[in-house]
């Protein structure tokens, strides 16, 4: 038998494939570092400031109003 023939149906081992949880861990981190553009953890520290002090500064105004 040489490499370019196939095997006979009763040797085939069929079974639903399985992604490793490293295999499916590696995915999200691809699509982590590489979907989006990297920004420093300060940075985002920052985004996160603005954005609590935007909402308390609206939930002040309608408060008042």
């Amino acid at each position: 038998m040489s490499t370019a023939d196939l095997l006979p149906p009763t040797t085939l081992h069929l079974r639903p494939v399985q992604a490793s949880v490293l295999a499916a861990f590696q995915l999200v981190e691809d699509a982590h570092y590489l979907g989006a553009p990297r920004r420093p953890r300060r940075g985002r520290a920052r985004i996160l400031a603005e954005r609590a002090v935007a909402d308390r500064r609206l939930a002040r105004d309608l408060h008042a109003g």
